[in-house]
This record gives structure tokens, C-alpha cells and sequence, in this order.
């Protein structure tokens, strides 16, 4: 069933310069800061710590040619006190079973700051995307969802788009979880196209917001959007949208970069 999980209190020396802190230790290294500085119960923190459930499957797909090719697959639930688990699916072959968790740890913070009826969760599949033709992604996808059917569902946890997914992986998986509850069940997602029920508007989300709090970050300091330059790290839908908009409401975008380069 994979590697343990890292030990739940990493000590802030544990990682070096060339070996940057784990998602995982991130997110509990933060855990525990913020509890000592709000006096938490100690016996609340260790229980945060941890996720409810970490799911492992694996996913089998033919290839175009002909060859099975088996992948690994991950679901971690932290946390759903405050409703069903909510969170991101992913396709990066660095994708494992400690990432999602700390991943997982976050999106329950942000659910709970934002005051949203959700739990964390995060999943995802140790596959490199641009490798996969999109009759693989599909199959892919669908198998995906086969093997998550028990543990995911509108009342239980809901995935959606993350990085090296999109709407159309969304409406994959929600129309092969429908096929097996043998009912349209669109609530099992979000982010999926809006011709299958998605919402308006979601795709830019992501990139609006990085544009607003950067707009109320200049407010806050006095500083004019206007007389401002932006650099952009990551060029996907997050960042692009990020950087059109801002363009738009007046900065200076002076750099962008993505893997494959910058300028």
C-alpha cells in the first residue's frame, strides 16, 4: 500500500536546500504553528495531523497500441467535519501518497477559512499527462473513477480539476461514476463543462482570484495597480488567466515562465 507517511512533527531543520519540504511536512509544520500561536488542544492537533482515510488503487489502461500499462492512483481524505471532502484530481508523475495528504490538509484550511460546508481531500495519478493520447486520458479517467465508485459521490467527497486535469477529465469521470450508479448524477464533480451542468466562469476562477487579491494586496500598501510590474511563474489556466487580468486592470506584465521556458 505504499510508503508510511512521514512522521506527523518534522522538525524545521529536517530538510535541506537541495531537498525542499514535502507538501506533507509543510502542511503540518503549519498545523503547528498555528496552534501554538491560537493555545489549540494538543490532543485536536495530533488528531489534525492525520488523514480520516488514504485511498490507493490501481489503474490498469490499454494503450493505444495494444500494451496494458498500470498506474497508481491516490485518494486522500483529511478531514469532513465541516461536510463532504472537497479537492482537486491531478496527473503528474510526481504525484504520491504524502503529496496528497498534504495537499488534502490545505484544502480543509481553505474550506474552513472561507466558511464553506466541505472537508479537504486531494487525489491524483502518478502519469504524465502529455504522454497520453486522449482516448488514454479517457480510458484512464474512467478506470479512475471505477476504482474510486465507494469512496467518492455528492454527499461524500467531490473531486475536481487540478493540475494536469480539466473539465473534460471532469465530465469523464462524472459520466463513468453516473454509468455505475445507472442515474446522471452530476454533484459527483465540479468544474466540468457547463453543457453537463458545470458552472460559468469556473475555468477563470482560479486566475481572477490570484488577480483580486494581488489588487487588494496593492490597495492595502498604498500601491497603485497601475505603477506596478507582475512576473508570472507557472503559465497554465491559473496563470494566464492571472496575468491577462491584471494586464487588463492596468499592471505591467514584464515576465512569464513555464516548463519549457521563460520570457
Amino acid at each position: 500500500m505504499g510508503s508510511e507517511l512521514s512522521p506527523a512533527s518534522p522538525s524545521e531543520d529536517s530538510s535541506t536546500p537541495s531537498e525542499p519540504e514535502s507538501a506533507l511536512e509543510t502542511a503540518r509544520l503549519q498545523l503547528h504553528r498555528a496552534a501554538d500561536h491560537l493555545d489549540i488542544d494538543p490532543n485536536i492537533v495530533e488528531r489534525l495531523n492525520h488523514p480520516r482515510n488514504v485511498h490507493e488503487v490501481t489503474v490498469p489502461i490499454e494503450r493505444d497500441d495494444g500494451t496494458v500499462e498500470v498506474f497508481t492512483g491516490y485518494r486522500a481524505q483529511h478531514d469532513s467535519v465541516r461536510g463532504p471532502y472537497k479537492g482537486g484530481l491531478r496527473y503528474h508523475p510526481d504525484v504520491t501518497r504524502d503529496e496528497c495528504v498534504g495537499l488534502g490538509i490545505w484544502m480543509t484550511w481553505k474550506c474552513a477559512v472561507m466558511d464553506l460546508p466541505f472537508g479537504g481531500a486531494k487525489g491524483g495519478i502518478a502519469v504524465n499527462p502529455k504522454t497520453l493520447s486522449r482516448d488514454e486520458k479517457e480510458r484512464l479517467t474512467r478506470r479512475f473513477a471505477q476504482e474510486l465508485r465507494k469512496v467518492i459521490g455528492p454527499n461524500l467527497d467531490i473531486p475536481a480539476p487540478d493540475m494536469g486535469t480539466d473539465p473534460q477529465t471532469m465530465a469523464w469521470l462524472m459520466d463513468a461514476y453516473s454509468m455505475q450508479e445507472g442515474e446522471t448524477i452530476p454533484g459527483v464533480v465540479t468544474g466540468k463543462p457547463p453543457i453537463v451542468g458545470g458552472s460559468k466562469g469556473r475555468e477563470d476562477a482560479p486566475g481572477r482570484s490570484v488577480a483580486i487579491i494581488t489588487q487588494l494586496v496593492c490597495e492595502y500598501y498604498d500601491q497603485p495597480l497601475s505603477e506596478t510590474t507582475v512576473a508570472v511563474q507557472g503559465y497554465g489556466s491559473v496563470g494566464a488567466n492571472a496575468a491577462r487580468l491584471l494586464d487588463e486592470q492596468g499592471a505591467t506584465v514584464v515576465a512569464i515562465s513555464d516548463v519549457n521556458g521563460a520570457m
